[in-house]
């Protein structure tokens, strides 16, 4: 039998209502279910962030880094955000 071990947390008064319509929806069976449930999500998020860390953002850093006059200065670029949000304007 596997031991599973216990934490204590603390969460606001939201999220408790939170948890407990859930539960009273028969979505989980306890708030220990939708913790993990929560855990669970947030290590899928992490998954990809770091993959995209590592297969987009990496490559295109090194990408800078090997021909930095691809580059364009970052005012150039809030200049054109700034004319964008004018226009919409």
């Amino acid at each position: 039998m596997t031991t599973i071990p216990k934490r204590t947390v603390s969460v606001l008064a939201e999220q408790a209502g939170y948890i407990d319509r859930l539960v009273a929806a028969n979505a989980y069976a306890s708030a220990s279910e939708v913790v993990r449930a929560g855990l669970r999500a947030l290590q899928e998020r992490d998954a990809v962030v770091e993959r995209w860390l590592r297969e987009d953002v990496a490559a295109v850093h090194d990408a800078m880094m090997a021909d930095p006059g691809r580059g364009v200065p970052a005012g150039q670029v809030f200049n054109v955000v700034r004319a964008r949000l004018a226009a919409r304007r």
